[in-house]
């Protein structure tokens, strides 16, 4: 591969959608995250880009690219800063990005799409029955982790895409800045937190342990925190 081949691929690796609503959901995020999870939730995006090549899906034939971006951009959004915090993350980040859909004018097809896709991402075994766009988002954030929540298409990504994308969107201590906001958010309320979810499984961890079993495990991640 020529160098202005490989600068062209890797070009094409990073470029997010060039769209009213991408550029809408981007202006809406990355004010009330941290750049550690704003930056997680854009390399969900190009990771699941990634997946979907390696399953053969085509954008605009088996998925809608643009409804992709919002769902792994928006997926985190229930850790916001401006959020209402009275939700459990994941349902509350849901609502709001199913609304922002909904008030833009996508049809409530759509936005119930997305509204499952960013509910369903930390429910394995669940996210994969209810439709691609769900499969891409969960897959987006697995391969995101590196490893801990499941490695089926960890080969979807070379080590030089992965140098690309966190070039350009680097990690930040993300596994450390995440959990911090998913423990914050799920202390502020008890029906942020309920036994056996996500949520309420990293705070307890963190009050009994000091760290949870997540963070523990992704120091042996690919890309290591």
């Amino acid at each position: 591969m020529t160098n202005g081949v490989a600068r062209t691929a890797e070009a094409d690796l990073i470029t997010l959608p060039a769209t009213p609503l991408a550029d809408a959901v981007v202006d809406l995020v990355q004010p009330v995250e941290t750049a550690s999870v704003f930056h997680h939730s854009i390399r969900t995006y190009l990771f699941a880009r990634l997946v979907a090549a390696r399953l053969a899906l085509a954008a605009g034939h088996d998925y809608d690219d643009d409804l992709l971006f919002a769902a792994c951009a928006m997926h985190d959004l229930g850790v916001a800063s401006d959020g209402p915090h009275v939700e459990r993350f994941e349902v509350e980040g849901a609502d709001r990005a199913a609304a922002f859909l909904t008030e833009r004018g996508l049809p409530a097809a759509d936005a119930d799409k997305v509204w499952q896709a960013i509910a369903l991402h930390t429910s394995p075994g669940i996210a994969e029955r209810h439709g691609t766009l769900c499969v891409l988002v969960r897959e987006g954030v697995a391969l995101d982790f590196g490893g801990p929540i499941g490695a089926d298409h960890v080969e979807a990504v070379t080590d030089g895409q992965a140098d690309a994308v966190h070039t350009a969107y680097p990690r930040l201590d993300m596994i450390r800045s995440l959990t911090d906001a998913i423990v914050a958010q799920a202390a502020r309320n008890p029906k942020n937190g309920p036994r056996y979810t996500l949520p309420g499984e990293f705070l307890r961890e963190r009050e009994a342990y000091g760290r949870t079993r997540m963070e523990h495990a992704c120091r042996s991640s690919r890309w290591g925190n």
